[in-house]
């Protein structure tokens, strides 16, 4: 394998498990709050036009990279819209606005 192959592998690699600790966290506590919707979306229309790009290149570490990307940002989508209101933060507001109308009556 050739340095700049290897390089790419390595990166690649890196790159796409410094996702995971986003994603899981996501999952854990489906709390995408700190998540807005516009950015979501044009992070998955801007990797759907650049796969046309990544995917008529020869298969490689690219590939791999953008692919983890694409299945990032479409679960941190799907999740947005799935979970919105239901994490941790949605949860926490939903038990402070109860406590303040028990505490009103």
């Amino acid at each position: 394998m050739n340095l700049p192959m290897l390089a790419g592998t390595i990166s690649a690699a890196l790159f796409a498990a410094g996702l995971f600790p986003m994603l899981l966290k996501a999952a854990r506590t489906r709390d995408l709050a700190s998540y807005s919707l516009g950015s979501l979306v044009l992070t998955n229309v801007a990797n759907a036009m650049h796969s046309i790009y990544v995917f008529s290149l020869p298969a490689g570490p690219i590939w791999v990279l953008h692919l983890a990307y694409v299945l990032a940002s479409g679960l941190m989508l799907a999740w947005w819209l799935r979970y919105r209101g239901t994490g941790s933060a949605g949860a926490a507001a939903r038990n402070k606005a109860t406590v303040e109308l028990q505490q009103s009556n």
